[in-house]
């Protein structure tokens, strides 16, 4: 298992997007978060321009769907090209159904938890998600500090996984830092979100390897 990092570009110039993907060409992925003022208070993209961004982004997309019409929207997501499509448990009417139509658009099928959304209705079920994500924040905005009641959580999700056996990853979204992330990593996250940490550096790149480094290690002590 090793640190990968997935930096939002929630933090980015949007006048400059392209520009600043670019600048994250070093990274894992490039966190797309697609908001609809519904499920969540903000409004951020659409499937026009998330497409664009897969088209020109130089690494793997990772699209966060929070929208309240996950079954209608998440696989066209897919079918736009995105590497891993993440849609939230409390908005998905289908959550395993959904998850095999994305697998079978050819990407990776994840789910999110709120922060205050239990995990163990997915521990049985953890073969059918490539991902869970848990959100370490409220969605819907960046910059906000990191909640540590998630913890626990994590290290819930990561013993089942373990001992299952089960090939799914665990994706932290918000507050991730140099001053966190390391806590999320030694819990048993090993996907890290990283939006203002990463773009507020003056070489988002340099942040992000290390950013990797300070996970990589605490992976490597667990």
């Amino acid at each position: 298992m090793h640190a990968q990092i997935s930096p939002s570009i929630l933090s980015a110039d949007f006048t400059n997007l392209e520009r600043d993907l670019h600048r994250i060409s070093r990274a894992d992925w490039a966190h797309v978060d697609v908001m609809d003022n519904h499920f969540v208070p903000n409004l951020t993209l659409g499937l026009p321009v998330v497409r664009r961004i897969i088209e020109v982004a130089p690494v793997p997309v990772d699209v966060h769907l929070m929208i309240e019409s996950a079954d209608r929207w998440a696989v066209d997501y897919a079918h736009a090209g995105a590497a891993s499509v993440t849609f939230h448990a409390e908005a998905a009417q289908a959550a395993v159904r959904l998850a095999r139509e994305i697998r079978s658009a050819g990407a990776r099928a994840s789910i999110a938890l709120r922060p205050a959304t239990p995990v163990e209705p997915l521990l049985d079920l953890l073969p059918e998600f490539d991902m869970v994500l848990v959100m370490t924040v409220e969605p819907g905005f960046g910059g906000q500090a990191f909640i540590e009641g998630t913890l626990p959580k994590i290290r819930r999700l990561r013993a089942a996984i373990d001992e299952q056996g089960a090939d799914t990853w665990i994706q932290v979204d918000g507050g991730v830092s140099r001053s966190t992330i390391a806590q999320v990593a030694e819990a048993g996250a090993n996907v890290f979100v990283a939006g203002s940490a990463v773009y507020g550096a003056e070489d988002p790149n340099a942040e992000i390897d290390a950013l990797r480094g300070l996970a990589g290690e605490a992976l490597a002590a667990r």
